[in-house]
Parts: C-alpha cells; structure tokens; sequence
C-alpha cells in the first residue's frame, strides 16, 4: 500500500486505500471541530480550577478561534505551496503538541496561550483535510467523499459535548482530559496520512516563500483581532480610555489589511490572503454579512447556553452536553434537505425565516429557570433553534459560493468559514457584556437565580443579533438569489 503513496492517480471510492486516505482526512479535521465544541462543557471547570472568571473562559474560548479565523486562509495557501499532505501531517502534529500544553497548562495564562496555539495548527488542518479529499476523488467519488467528509466531521462536534462531560466529570482536574484525549486521534491521522495519501508537490517556487505567502496579512489579521477582542474581555479591570485606545488600535490594523490585500490583489506579490474583488459580487458580500450576525448569535447562544445549565440550572456536565444533542441530530437529517430546497425557494426566504425561527429558540432558551423540568423548559428551546438553524446552514453557503467563478470557489469558501468564526468570536466577548457579566463575574462564576439574570438578557440581545441577520437577508438578496447554485466558470 505505501508504494503507491507517491502516486497521483484519483483514489476510488470503496476501495480500502480511499477509506483509509478519507479517515486520515476526517480525524484530523475533526480534532478541530472537536476542540470547538467539547470545551463548551469543559469551561466552568477551568474556571473553578485556574479562577479568573468568566474572563478566563472567554479567552480559552476565543484565543482559538481568534488564531483559526485569521489564518485559515494563510493555512490553505500554505497547503498549495508546500503540498497539502505535508501541511497537513504537520498541521495535526502541530495540534497534538499543542493539546498537551493545553492538558497540562498550570495557569490560565499558559492555556490560552496554548489554546492560541493550536488555533494556529487548527488553521493548517482544517482548510488542507478539505483540499486533500477535492484533490484524491474526482467525479461522483468526489461528492461522495465530501459528503462524507462533512458529515463525520459533524459527528465529531455532536459528540464533543457528550465526551468532554464524561471527560470533565471524573473530577476537579477532568477537564485536562478534554486535551489530552486527542493524543490517539493525532498519532493515527498521521499514521493513515503517511500511509495512504500521496505526496504531491506543492507549487512554491524558487523565490523566498515570504514573497509567496501573505505573511504580513496573516499578522494583522490576528494582531487586529486581539487587540479588539482583548481589551473587550478584559474591560472590567481596565480603564475606559486604556480600552478605547487599544481597540481603536486594533480597528486601525484591521483598516491597514485592507489596505495591503488591495495593494497585493493588484501586484500578486505575494497574492493577498483575501481577494477583495470577491466582496463586488453582491450575493458573496450579503451571505456572509448574514453569516457573521448569524453565527456570531448562534456561537454567543451555545457559549451561554453550556454555562447557564452548568451554573444556573445545576447540570453535570454530561448532562449539558447531552441537553443539545437534539440540535445535531437535527442538523444531520434535515440540513442536506434544505439544502435541496434551496434551488426552489431562494436565498431571500429561507435566510429571513431561519434566523427569525432562531431568535424564538433563543428567547425560550433564555427564559429558563432553577428546578425546571428538560422536557418542557429546555428541550422545546433547543428544537425551535435548531429548525431555524436548519433553514440557515447549508442556504448561507451556497448562496456565498453561488455567483463566484470556480477558480474562486475554494478562496471564497474559506472566507465564508474564516467570517463564520469571527462573528462567534467578537459575539462571545460583546453578548456576555450587553448581559452585565463581564463586570458581576470578574472574579468568579456565580451561580443559580444570579448568572441566570444576565444570561437572560445576554440571549435576549442574541434574538435580537438574529432578527437583525434576518432583515438583512430580507433586504440585501432579491427573490432569485440562491436559485442557481452552479460556480460560474474559470475565465
């Protein structure tokens, strides 16, 4: 099997080579998947054993997503160049290191700066799994592969709440566990990876790879990003001018990138991070200013939500983990249903309707209280949440990827995820301070009838993030936007 490695040819589906090939793909992809959903449950115990508060979770939280959203796209130019099987196998090696700081970290300082860590190999995988199974199918094996590919890896976060609260409640110190288990995970998607997947040069050139890849733009993103983020989560122990300053000093990096990736689109050297001329398109800018409102809601909701029935409502943790499993197992049946339907019903009703239906889970979410029953204060919340955010998933991305060239597509997928993540980025710093939590939970997380109050409100002002993503999509796509979901061709 491994002499073949080397081999280019297209993989056919049903053969042992391919499963295999596609586990390696899956695994490492869903270490990433997992991470950002099994520290949901985690959260209250990092916080109960390193202190800090609700801003300690917040950073566990965010320091990942920040490092992945701002360099997913580096990650995926870094797969062309170097060759997407080697970025890859050093990507999960990256990741599994990094877990293993993150499962020993003595402080929280040292877990976020882990977390950011791997974060930053997360952005090496993720976007190169995906390449990697586009380059070793072709034809009808190749829908079959991502199909498969995408629905494993929606396994791997369904499940991630219910393993971490196993993980998490075999004691204090359970949490460490949550990172430490993807040890296995890495050693055989690298073994599978070694053995299965061809080794296909990338197209780096003789020239310095700093004059191929958009370093510069890779930095300003994340360090215009944490400079925004940061003072944000830390704004109760910070003076209001200090804040004001640092986040006027991220926002003016952000405005700097968009300066660059405007300089490089026209000069290819290097070729930007972000085509800038895809925001032109009307249907690619409107699709993913609803995703940044929408999933910056639908992050900031199940970052609420986990804590609230740990803290408010007295759940183990396995049993929150278990509390929204109702959604995934919603997402997996119906979402490729919807996503058939869009061709009929257009990208204007279903992304007005699902955000809409989403805020009326939220606000029942947000009205539950001590000592109420699951099935008639919870469950009822969670299920009108996830038929709206069935109507949203798949619509909101091929609306994105429907008017791009094909020779875009890839490019344009990445900024639609990169969006997705910074949106449940900056929303789980802000909504928790339209919630008065930041300041009440400096310096420990409270508990029953207190943090209830402020998640309350927090989830009111997330409907409302919601209803605001479904007036957009009302007035930014016409009634045929959506109908016709074919990339256009290469020029």
């Amino acid at each position: 099997m491994t002499g073949a490695v080397g081999s280019g040819a297209p993989l056919t589906w049903g053969s042992r080579r391919a499963r295999l090939a596609l586990t390696a793909t899956i695994m490492g992809s869903g270490l990433a998947f997992l991470d950002g959903s099994v520290i949901a449950v985690a959260s209250p115990h990092i916080e109960a054993d390193l202190g800090g508060g609700l801003a300690t979770i917040q950073w566990v939280f965010d320091g990942y997503l920040l490092t992945l959203g701002a360099l997913v796209l580096v990650g995926g130019s870094l797969g062309d160049l170097l060759g997407k099987r080697s970025v890859f196998i050093v990507g999960t090696a990256a990741f599994g290191v990094t877990s293993v700081l993150c499962g020993l970290a003595p402080s929280a300082l040292i877990l976020i700066l882990a977390r950011m860590g791997q974060g930053c190999a997360a952005a090496l995988v993720v976007p190169t799994s995906l390449a990697l199974v586009n380059t070793l199918f072709s034809g009808k094996d190749r829908g079959k592969a991502i199909g498969a590919w995408s629905g494993l890896a929606g396994v791997f976060t369904a499940v991630g709440p219910f393993v971490g609260g196993l993980l998490v409640d075999t004691g204090t110190t359970g949490w460490r566990w949550v990172f430490l288990i993807n040890i296995p995970l890495v050693v055989g998607a690298i073994a599978l990876a070694v053995a299965t997947i061809p080794d296909v040069p990338g197209t780096r050139t003789q020239a310095p790879l700093r004059s191929q890849v958009d370093v510069l733009g890779g930095v300003l993103a994340v360090a215009g990003l944490a400079f925004v983020v940061g003072p944000l989560i830390e704004v109760a122990k910070l003076e209001v001018w200090v804040t004001i300053g640092l986040v006027t000093f991220g926002l003016i990096l952000l405005a700097l990138l968009v300066v660059v990736e405007n300089r490089r689109e026209h000069t290819q050297h290097p070729p930007p991070m972000v085509s800038l001329s895809l925001f032109r398109i009307r249907t690619f800018s409107v699709a993913n200013v609803v995703t940044f409102v929408v999933y910056g809601a639908l992050g900031s909701a199940f970052f609420l939500v986990t804590i609230a029935l740990q803290q408010g409502m007295g759940y183990t943790a396995v049993a929150a983990g278990l509390a929204g499993i109702p959604v995934t197992v919603m997402l997996a049946l119906f979402s490729s249903k919807v996503g058939g339907l869009l061709p009929k019903l257009g990208a204007r009703l279903l992304l007005t309707v699902g955000p809409l239906i989403m805020a009326i889970g939220m606000v029942w979410l947000g009205l539950m209280r001590p000592g109420q029953s699951y099935w008639t204060g919870v469950l009822p919340g969670f299920l009108t949440f996830a038929a709206g955010l069935v109507l949203v998933v798949a619509p909101v991305t091929a609306t994105a990827l429907a008017d791009v060239s094909a020779d875009e597509s890839g490019t344009a997928s990445g900024v639609n995820n990169a969006v997705a993540r910074i949106g449940s980025l900056i929303a789980i710093i802000l909504l928790p301070l339209v919630g008065g939590l930041a300041a009440t939970q400096a310096d420990g997380l409270s508990t029953g009838i207190t943090i209830l109050d402020g998640y309350r409100t927090a989830m009111i002002a997330a409907a409302i993030v919601c209803v605001v993503g479904a007036g957009l999509a009302a007035v930014g796509f016409n009634g045929k936007d959506g109908r016709v979901l074919s990339p256009k061709p290469a020029d």
